[in-house]
């Protein structure tokens, strides 16, 4: 039923059919151990002797020597280390796990985190601004291949200008390949469309401004939500007239104004009514503007994060920026291939060849590579600086009314003195 076999200062040797060598002390503890097990209760007490002096072998793979015993980590790993009565974590029986000294598994937390971004889900709030007849819904459905823009969702017979500028949003569940994401799309109709555009861009920094204030007031709440809803406008794309020469002065005030508090965009709406030599002009007329301007687009500059990113987003903002776009929802075949293009008496335009218009480009960059980092930077930049500005008023509100004296007041501001609102009972913490 069993073998047993006498020890020699470490060196372990069995004959016939099981024989193997165990040079390894720590080798032959887990020997031990499987010897503990195997003896029952009755064969410890006849034969004592024996069961210190001896072990088991079980009939199974070869357990081969170690090398060197300098360091564990150096340490030949034996094809099964493991009693077949011994189970997994999860108490699951393994046939030859294969153990690895030197492991720990710190590269597990990858999978952990995606299967928990897997379970919950992704959000992303896209605003599109610009004139109407610019393309922006047809840009935001060939983006996402469906019907994700407010006019496809809730078109009528006939959509008349609005006087004010009106600010609508509408949210879609995506799901591609087992990833689900909230897709929220916020159009704008009415901006640029009135004789006097003066102020125009006011209701939309409103609207920017009240989502993070209503994600702000979630997060003091005494009972927050495990999950805070985020509604925070995650981008904004800037639809172009593609007129060839420049940008017009309300194109400039706006980006100027709402490129403090979130992340924008540019775009040549319907690029294909420019020639490839008035493209380029026009791209690189309205990068200069942008610079004399002092206007940051995304991305920007001052958050890259290593020589990378730097790299990589460089090149984006020196020869990109702004993407040139056409927007089609329709498809044609073309050579034996279906594709979405738009079609005309002298040929097929495809939305997503890069020889006929940047489409690819900013679709890389909004979904593909970029889309994480946008939502850090709304959330770490744009919002903080929302959150900041926003405590520091209530504390000087509150201060004042209780009779503290500006220099103290200024003073909480420059050393970000905490502000806690419960039940609109505010405390300053110095």
């Amino acid at each position: 039923m069993f073998t047993t076999h006498t020890c020699d200062t470490g060196l372990v040797k069995a004959q016939g059919p099981l024989k193997r060598e165990i040079y390894d002390p720590l080798v032959l503890t887990a020997s031990m151990r499987l010897v503990f097990e195997s003896f029952s209760p009755y064969q410890c007490l006849i034969h004592p002797l024996s069961f210190c002096l001896s072990f088991y072998v079980h009939p199974g793979p070869e357990v081969f020597p170690r090398t060197s015993s300098s360091a564990m980590s150096e340490a030949v790993v034996p094809d099964t280390m493991v009693s077949p009565v011994v189970g997994s974590l999860y108490g699951e029986k393994t046939s030859s796990p294969v153990v690895d000294f030197s492991y720990v598994g710190i590269d597990a937390i990858l999978e952990q985190m995606r299967r928990k971004a897997m379970k919950q889900g992704f959000e992303l709030n896209i605003m599109v601004v610009g004139q109407s007849g610019l393309g922006k819904s047809t840009l935001m459905n060939t983006l996402f291949k469906s019907k994700v823009s407010r006019k496809s969702v809730l078109a009528t017979a006939q959509e008349k200008i609005p006087k004010t500028i009106e600010i609508k949003s509408i949210s879609h569940d995506v799901e591609e390949k087992g990833v689900r994401m909230k897709l929220t799309v916020i159009d704008t109709p009415g901006f640029g469309d009135q004789i006097n555009n003066e102020n125009c861009w006011q209701p939309i920094m409103k609207f920017i401004n009240d989502q993070y204030e209503a994600y702000l007031q979630e997060e003091i709440n005494i009972n927050r939500k495990k999950r805070i809803p985020d509604s925070r406008v995650h981008c904004c794309i800037y639809f172009i007239p593609p007129t060839g020469h420049c940008l017009r002065p309300l194109d400039v005030e706006f980006m100027r104004r709402l490129s403090k508090v979130v992340n924008i965009v540019p775009v040549i709406a319907k690029a294909d009514t420019l020639t490839l030599e008035e493209r380029d002009f026009f791209k690189k007329k309205i990068r200069e503007e942008l610079r004399a301007n002092g206007i940051d687009v995304y991305p920007q500059k001052e958050f890259d994060e290593d020589a990378e990113d730097r790299m990589i987003n460089e090149k984006i903002r020196q020869e990109m920026i702004p993407f040139a776009v056409v927007g089609s929802d329709q498809e044609y075949q073309v050579n034996g291939r279906r594709l979405l293009g738009r079609k005309t008496k002298w040929g097929t335009i495809e939305v997503e060849n890069i020889a006929h218009c940047e489409f690819a480009y900013l679709r890389d960059l909004l979904i593909r590579t970029h889309m994480q980092n946008i939502k850090d930077i709304t959330s770490s930049i744009h919002y903080e600086m929302y959150r900041v500005r926003r405590l520091n008023e209530n504390n000087t509100a509150v201060a004042h009314a209780n009779g503290v004296p500006d220099f103290y007041i200024s003073l909480c501001s420059v050393h970000f003195c905490t502000c806690i609102i419960v039940n609109k009972c505010s405390f300053i913490l110095f």
